[in-house]
């Protein structure tokens, strides 16, 4: 049996290693289970990771209304989608919660009034790559959501303020996917990893020029971007992640791009360590 990690984190120690910031292009729940090159990416990166207190996740697949953060002892895995193996909804991933990480982000949103939560747990967004980097699930986790009613620079400006927490050990972690068009989808093309659409291609590139500069006004404000844009990002939740991620990146991190592959047609992989 696993042996957990208590969840009364201590996050008022003096500053620690400045701890990395992921953000993970996490595809179908699938790669729960099956293994392919985006598996082997996220355990390359995960190898390269020091131990973290706890992890704070943004996934694409909790939206609210208003901020909410998880804030229950033990997190229920949720198998929220459809239509797959009986496998896959078997799989758990019994990482124990943390009350005082979740109090610790309360704190720092300051005004942004988050609220505690005690019904979500950890969405696929979370757990199927979490499996992958830390199959131990003896880290304590807690997910943060996002709220669909506020426009993209609110995520980003809300994402600065928890910067404190790199140098308390804690591991942020975003998932979500730079280039998501489920409606547009290559369904033919399910084996072809690589195989991207024009337009999936030029938003992924501009995407990654804007990271590469630290333009992240410009990713910001998506909407302005383009066609390419438009198409890639036909709703906003895949995408904001990404601007959470980068909220987090600091004059002198630096950004190794992995992952970096388009599938199926409209759905990229793209992957960050900031570091």
């Amino acid at each position: 049996m696993v042996q957990k990690k208590p969840d009364n984190i201590t996050l008022s120690v003096s500053a620690t290693e400045k701890m990395p910031v992921l953000f993970i292009g996490h595809g179908s729940p699938m790669n729960a289970i099956e293994e392919n090159n985006f598996v082997e990416g996220w355990r390359g990166i995960g190898a390269t990771l020091p131990e973290p207190a706890a992890i704070l996740c943004i996934s694409a697949h909790w939206e609210t209304r208003g901020v909410r953060v998880t804030a229950m002892h033990q997190p229920r895995t949720i198998h929220d989608f459809g239509g797959f193996p009986r496998e896959l909804y078997a799989v758990q991933y019994p990482a124990p919660g943390s009350p005082e990480l979740a109090e610790a982000i309360i704190d720092l949103a300051g005004e942004n009034r988050i609220t505690t939560d005690f019904e979500w747990g950890l969405d696929h967004g979370c757990w199927s790559v979490l499996k992958r980097i830390f199959p131990d699930a003896d880290i304590p986790v807690v997910q943060l959501s996002l709220d669909r009613t506020q426009p993209a620079g609110f995520h980003y400006n809300l994402a600065r303020k928890l910067t404190p927490l790199r140098r308390k050990g804690i591991l942020i972690l975003a998932s979500g996917n730079m280039v998501h068009n489920l409606a547009l989808v290559a369904w033919d093309r399910v084996d072809q990893r690589g195989f991207g659409y024009d337009w999936a291609i030029e938003a992924n590139e501009k995407m990654k020029s804007f990271i590469r500069a630290k333009d992240h006004r410009s990713l910001i404000g998506y909407q302005s971007q383009g066609k390419a844009f438009d198409l890639a990002i036909p709703t906003p939740e895949h995408f904001l992640p990404l601007l959470y991620a980068l909220a987090l990146q600091e004059d002198q991190d630096t950004v190794e791009i992995f992952n970096d592959k388009a599938f199926m047609g409209s759905l990229t992989m793209t992957s960050l360590k900031i570091k």
